[in-house]
């Protein structure tokens, strides 16, 4: 019995070999660089976050052949940011070499969205910054300015994942002449099942308003509550950095801040703007079959609104969970983006 595993095991380990070998052979003809992007947009931001970002600008082959490519804006999730595309380098050149066999080169460029609170959710607030600025006027022009890559809407793709999925949905709609294809990956979005959720336990019913108001750095405490308060319900232009919170002094639940939050639903601008999406290529969007936060719910409602106007737009219900299969999915994403 042992020797007829023997031939069995040996096959796995070359098979294994091969895998690694292949993976490392294809990276290999992928470039990475990481250059910094001065940003006027978040100079002067509120939380003093730095305003010269990193970028991961990966380059397939044929560009150093002279070829003008489309560019992928990639917008990580909450907390992420090119630090992680960096130290995952391989697995990104591959999943660049994929898009090259399976639909078109195109250069990808992982974007730093983050703020003290973790993530910016990648729009514009008074209570962080011009983060939607900054991606859309700094970080393309840019690109477009030390890369020799394809210029207008139809050969710029804004893709992302979770936080950065919403964000690609509320960048694609707010610029539709910068960017004409949207790739939103388990975006958050219906609010009240896939957020509400995250932001009601006692970590941020019960953390003292004082607290807040000070902006003291949280260590251990509601920073994802914090991150979003910036995002959606800035106290204003008058107090910049300033949230309103979502509870009172006495820790109850303050539903008019939680209309503010929904206002910055994708799902629910989709709904009452009848206009949104209409000049935009494609627009891609998914979601785990078992994600844990019903991101795919949410996406799958917003596809079935602008597939009812005539918007190009596709939902894909992914294997898995929110986190699983991520590279396969943004491969999947792109190519139906640039085949369509």
């Amino acid at each position: 019995m042992r020797r007829q595993c023997v031939p069995y095991i040996t096959f796995l380990l070359i098979a294994g070999i091969l895998s690694a070998m292949t993976l490392h052979s294809a990276s290999a003809q992928v470039r990475l660089e990481t250059p910094i992007v001065p940003s006027k947009s978040l100079q002067g931001n509120p939380l003093n976050d730095p305003s010269n970002r990193k970028i991961a600008v990966f380059l397939p082959p044929q560009y150093d052949n002279a070829a003008v490519l489309p560019v992928v804006y990639y917008l990580p999730g909450f907390g992420g940011s090119p630090d992680d595309a960096i130290r995952d380098a391989d697995i990104w050149k591959n999943s660049v070499q994929n898009l090259v066999d399976a639909a078109a080169p195109v250069v990808i460029v992982v974007i730093d969205g983050r703020t003290r609170w973790s993530c910016s959710q990648y729009i514009n607030s008074p209570a962080q910054g011009k983060y939607a600025d900054y991606i859309a006027k700094d970080v393309v022009a840019f690109v477009e300015s030390h890369y020799r890559v394809a210029h207008g809407p139809a050969n710029r793709i804004i893709a992302g994942h979770s936080s950065g999925g919403f964000g690609a949905l509320r960048l694609g709609y707010a610029y539709p002449k910068i960017f004409g294809h949207v790739v939103a990956l388990a975006p958050d979005c219906d609010f009240n099942i896939s957020q509400l959720p995250l932001v009601s336990g006692d970590d941020a019913k019960l953390y003292p308003l004082d607290k807040v108001r000070a902006l003291t750095p949280i260590q251990s405490g509601p920073t994802y509550a914090m991150a979003l308060a910036a995002a959606y319900s800035p106290l204003g232009k008058k107090h910049p950095g300033q949230v309103d919170w979502l509870y009172d002094a006495q820790h109850q639940f303050r539903p008019t801040v939680w209309r503010r939050w929904m206002a910055n639903d994708p799902l629910e601008i989709v709904r009452k703007h009848h206009a949104a999406f209409k000049h935009t290529r494609n627009v891609y969007l998914d979601g785990g079959v078992h994600d844990e936060f019903h991101a795919n719910i949410g996406a799958q409602k917003i596809a079935n609104v602008l597939q009812g106007r005539s918007v190009r737009s596709f939902f894909y219900e992914a294997p898995g969970g929110h986190m699983d299969f991520l590279m396969d999915r943004i491969e999947r994403g792109v190519t139906w983006a640039l085949r369509n």
